[in-house]
């Protein structure tokens, strides 16, 4: 794909704020098992989640307003479009996965980023559409662990947080790995995209932006084999001069990722289609924004008026996979 002109500083912008694009850990998660890569057995990473009571009330409180206006009854793609607005207005804040000590799963309704607010508008949907969601609302116990499940199972290489590189850091991986497990379908190629064979090495070339990649040689091989691998495949993406025509075929729910025109790098932004009077939005977290919002403009003005920006892939949430 041809790549648009980038502005000066965005790729030093991209550096310094990796960790929003890639949900970064304040720690390296070291001694964990590396996926592709050495295994160290000294640490077992952590995988409990901490919840606090805000974001319980927080999630509850959605749960049941989606329950009341009966998204449970849509496709998943519905509920996923109606749970997200209920985050609309969130606080936007970057690098909302770093933490202190090993990798472990992050559980943050109050405050969200691009990835974090697709994948709890999509996790929150799954859990609104579970057949025994009323009950367990009433344990809370048993839904912070299913809802944990949920995230997991989208948040990481085969639902398994096994350390740092067990997290699904560039965005075409996590809908390749989504895909396989059945929760979503990449629906780019049906929808007119083409082939795009650049090698993505972004984080490997720029390892000092990952404070659990500098100094971590496993973890850096585990990340370089999964880059290889990533490049090795290639992945399908539509074009921003084929937006307009592809639009119709991109439903309330589907999951919007914005292709980069970093060197390296598969995915700039992230968010979920929305339709608003006739007219394709994105309903996303964004960089440059305060908070939760559905864009002005239509998705395809969007990514062409962002020079950082060139196309989309567009992944669409699976029924039946709850």
């Amino acid at each position: 794909m041809t790549k648009k002109p980038i502005l000066v500083g965005l790729l030093g912008l991209v550096v310094a704020g990796a960790a929003y694009m890639f949900r970064a850990d304040a720690a390296a998660a070291r001694g964990s098992t590396a996926v592709g890569g050495t295994v160290d057995r000294g640490t077992v990473a952590a995988t409990s989640s901490a919840w606090t009571d805000a974001d319980w009330d927080i999630f509850s409180r959605t749960v049941r307003r989606a329950l009341d206006e009966r998204l449970d009854t849509l496709p998943l793609g519905g509920t996923v479009a109606g749970v997200g607005r209920m985050f609309v207005g969130t606080r936007y804040v970057p690098r909302t996965l770093e933490v202190d000590g090993p990798e472990r799963l992050v559980i943050d309704f109050r405050e969200l980023d691009c990835v974090t607010f697709v994948e709890t508008a999509l996790s929150t949907a799954r859990f609104t559409s579970e057949p025994d969601v009323a009950a367990l609302l009433d344990d809370r116990a048993a839904a912070e662990a299913r809802y944990d499940a949920l995230l997991t199972g989208l948040r990481y290489r085969g639902g398994q947080l096994m350390g740092y590189p067990s997290r699904l850091h560039y965005f075409t991986d996590w809908i390749a790995d989504a895909e396989t497990k059945g929760l979503v379908r990449d629906m780019t190629r049906s929808l007119g995209g083409v082939r795009d064979e650049e090698p993505v090495t972004f984080m490997t070339t720029h390892v000092d932006a990952y404070r659990q990649l500098a100094g971590d040689t496993a973890n850096v091989s585990a990340l370089r084999a999964i880059e290889s691998r990533l490049s090795a495949r290639g992945r399908w993406t539509i074009p921003e001069d084929r937006i307009p025509a592809a639009a119709p075929g991109i439903r309330d729910g589907d999951i919007i990722a914005a292709t980069s025109t970093v060197r390296g790098l598969d995915v700039a932004h992230t968010g979920i289609a929305l339709w608003v009077d006739g007219t394709l939005r994105l309903m996303h977290a964004p960089l440059v924004g305060d908070s939760v919002q559905i864009s002005d403009e239509t998705l395809a003005h969007r990514v062409e008026r962002i020079s950082g920006q060139d196309g989309i892939v567009v992944a669409r949430p699976l029924d039946g996979v709850r």
